[in-house]
């Protein structure tokens, strides 16, 4: 019962404004550690002259914490200072039929700025004169058909709506964003660049696309538009971007078995073709048996001893039969587990896979086999739920028992890209939402029912099975043991990576926004939507893995703070969050030789633990001090 108050008491604090995003104009914790700076305060446009001036025209002025081109005569406005490699991010809003742009490496040697910079064209879509769209590179690059209608993507907001776009510009390769939506991505000067230029109104112009280095430029086109959230960040030295940290900790990763061998497990199989072992979950039965627990993505449950010198492991349940995996659709296969909170006295675990031939989730309940503790009984299989996946990716998967008793299931959209059918903010879909259901019942026919508290079980329109709901691909959840807070890893999709901290019936925005910002042409109403309490971006890494709030006592530097990866960048954190204040105290750097860690897992004792995946058998790790 105690738990259950402090589940319910941490949660219910979350519904204070310290959730929702920054005041426009100011940079959060994470892009000031990553470099990020303001181009405009909201306040002075000092950054900014016109064209060939030393001054800025009074046709532009400072409105409301916008950057506004107000009256004629404004002219193109540039920035004071040049760039070569950058970032840029931005929000526009466009009056009514207007037009405007965005160009970049201009340089003042021709008599306007799209003479020699590259521009991105900024108009109302709806009644703009131009077929050049907003967010297209003008005359050379558009954005992709849409796979389900073939016509041009479209991620703007109507005009009078604000709209971010994201520019990343280096010499290896350069990226357009619109609302988060990739629209572009190009690198000036090689073969398929010369021949876009050549075919292009631009091919007269002997300086257009030409240099490296300059200036970016804002346009006046005679229309009203204002600017916002103006943030740049340079890349010129290295093309690199800083690590979000506050400091780094003593701690090293080191092999948490380094002798043990897989039950009927070879790194090449019959044919000679090497086998990898990818451990996707690692964790404790909870039955005082000092037993630890893996679960291998390709069907395969091993348990054995949890002791360093350890050496044989055992075979607990082997569903390789039933199983769809494939390294070309890795995101498939054995993907989760949980023992129940009784395992002691009815031996019961959960386990999520996608069953063969693919594209369709399972969630069952298993049962230890009576003659040995060490292995599940194959036949006592009791399927709970089956859930159809449109695509093989965004399977999710996280199985958790919350301090509640009730087994709490992580989904993903369902996959493609943009979560094509809307199901991360669809009730009537289990996709793209967090599952909370109680298996200790059954209840119209299914091998579960549902709580009695289930936020929407009183809407007609939403499965009542839904505890929260607007995320893309949850990698994964985790509850704190300690304060009951239900941590999850949202993997982004072109720009952010974020971690949030799940409430009863929480809308945590996707695919309205990514992270704090938006995604798509649909805005989500601040009031409805819960960020992130933490994101970064792509330049620091592009695929969270998410952990778990430390709680044992070997490592007394990480108690209470949740530590997480990033699979593609390795990077490994240790993100200090004050509950009660609602703000990140710091991220502290956990240094490693860049792993790609898949999962985290912790055992009895809460002791860390988190794994590679590997084809010599050695991929479980832990940490100790340097």
């Amino acid at each position: 019962m105690k738990q259950t108050i402090l589940l319910a008491t941490v949660l219910g604090s979350l519904t204070c404004s310290h959730l929702f995003a920054e005041s426009p104009n100011t940079l959060s914790l994470s892009e000031k550690m990553s470099g990020w700076e303001l181009l405009f305060d909201g306040k002075t446009a000092e950054n900014f002259r016109n064209y060939k001036k030393d001054t800025l025209n009074s046709g532009w002025v400072v409105k409301d914490g916008a950057l506004v081109r107000a009256a004629g005569g404004a002219g193109d406005i540039i920035t004071k200072q040049q760039y070569s490699a950058f970032e840029l991010m931005l929000d526009y809003k466009i009056s009514k039929a207007g037009n405007s742009g965005l160009m970049f490496h201009v340089t003042e040697t021709e008599a306007t700025p799209w003479r020699t910079g590259p521009e991105i064209q900024i108009q109302d879509n709806v009644d703009g004169h131009d077929p050049q769209k907003s967010g297209w590179l003008y005359q050379l690059y558009q954005p992709p058909g849409d796979p389900a209608t073939g016509e041009t993507v479209d991620a703007t907001r109507p005009a009078g709506e604000w709209n971010q776009l994201h520019i990343r510009i280096t010499p290896n390769q350069s990226e357009i964003n619109m609302n988060g939506v990739r629209y572009a991505r190009f690198k000036k000067g090689d073969d398929d660049w010369n021949k876009r230029v050549a075919a292009s109104k631009f091919a007269k112009f002997e300086n257009f696309g030409k240099p490296n280095s300059g200036h970016i430029a804002l346009q006046d086109h005679g229309n009203e538009v204002a600017f916002r959230n103006i943030k740049i960040r340079d890349l010129s030295k290295d093309n690199a971007v800083k690590n979000p940290v506050s400091g780094t900790l003593e701690l090293e990763p080191v092999l948490a078995f380094p002798n043990l061998k897989w039950a009927n497990w070879e790194p090449v199989d019959e044919r000679g073709r090497p086998q990898s072992i990818r451990p996707v979950v690692v964790t404790y039965a909870g039955d005082e048996s000092g037993r630890l627990f893996v679960m291998e993505q390709h069907g395969v449950i091993y348990t054995f001893k949890n002791d360093p010198k350890v050496t044989e492991s055992h075979v607990f349940l082997d569903l390789r039969s039933k199983v769809n995996y494939s390294d070309r659709q890795n995101e498939e296969g054995f993907l989760g587990m949980a023992f129940h909170p009784n395992f002691k006295e009815n031996g019961e675990v959960y386990v999520y896979y996608t069953t063969v031939p693919g594209q369709i989730s399972v969630i069952s309940k298993f049962t230890v086999s009576k003659e040995n503790p060490n292995q599940v009984d194959p036949n006592s299989e009791v399927e709970i739920m089956r859930i159809e996946q449109p695509f093989w990716n965004h399977n999710g998967g996280t199985l958790a028992f919350g301090p509640d008793g009730y087994l709490y299931i992580g989904l993903g959209d369902g996959g493609s890209g943009n979560d094509p059918y809307d199901n991360a903010q669809n009730l009537s879909s289990l996709l793209g939402s967090i599952l909370r259901i109680d298996v200790n019942a059954k209840q119209d026919g299914k091998n579960y029912s549902i709580p009695a508290d289930n936020p929407f079980i009183r809407n007609k329109e939403a499965r009542p099975e839904i505890y929260a709901n607007g995320l893309r691909n949850t990698w994964r959840i985790s509850f704190d043991r300690e304060s009951g807070a239900l941590w999850c890893a949202d993997v982004g999709q072109n720009l952010w990576e974020e971690i949030n901290i799940i409430r009863k019936g929480g809308n945590y925005g996707w695919n309205m926004k990514e992270g704090t910002h938006p995604f798509g042409s649909k805005a989500a109403n601040p009031s409805e939507v819960i960020d992130p309490i933490w994101e970064y971006d792509h330049g620091v890494g592009k695929s969270i893995t998410g952990g778990l709030v430390y709680r044992g006592s070997k490592l007394p530097e990480l108690v209470g703070k949740y530590i997480y990866a990033d699979y593609v960048s390795g990077q490994i954190w240790a993100l200090d969050y004050d509950a009660e204040k609602g703000k990140v105290n710091s991220n502290l750097a956990i240094p490693s030789p860049k792993m790609p860690i898949v999962t985290f897992g912790e055992d009895a004792e809460g002791e860390i633990y988190f794994c590679i995946v590997t084809n010599n058998g050695k991929g479980i790790y832990t940490l100790k001090k340097k």
